[in-house]
């Protein structure tokens, strides 16, 4: 099993879609990865030598921004919007849709399950007291 940028590869997988458990790595940079390194990406993990894997390392440590570096510098985008004040950061420190979908209905992956408003029973005719007879 290699061990690259913090991430243990699942070693039966080809190493094509093995990359893309490192957070910032998809199909396309994975692609591009490995035709910079020369290896190819029918290959498993377990078979990878210790040359390629270094290989894979150095370009990934040289040229990407993964993993944690990645995250923080998302984190630190979204802290920005909200310090500015922009419109965006408040959408986000409200934890609604950033990006101008309809919350009347739907939305609820951001918003999370729903508040009912109710719990509080109306007080109906027969539970209030009769008003008082005027005394004539």
């Amino acid at each position: 099993m290699a061990r690259i940028a913090g991430v243990d590869l699942p070693a039966d997988k080809r190493i094509e879609v093995a990359l893309t458990y490192i957070f910032g790595i998809g199909r396309t940079t994975a692609r591009k990865i490995l035709a910079q390194s020369g290896v190819s990406p029918d290959v498993r993990v377990k078979a990878l030598s210790d040359e390629d894997s270094g290989k894979l390392r150095t370009i990934i440590e040289r040229d990407y921004k993964v993993e944690g570096a990645l995250r923080g510098e998302v984190a630190m985008n979204i802290k920005r919007l909200m310090d500015i004040g922009a419109y965006r950061g408040l959408r986000h420190r409200r934890g609604l849709p950033v990006h101008g979908q309809r919350t009347k209905t739907n939305a609820r992956t951001r918003k999370g399950p729903k508040k009912t408003a109710g719990g509080m029973k109306r007080p109906t005719a027969a539970a209030k007291p009769a008003p008082a007879a005027k005394k004539s």
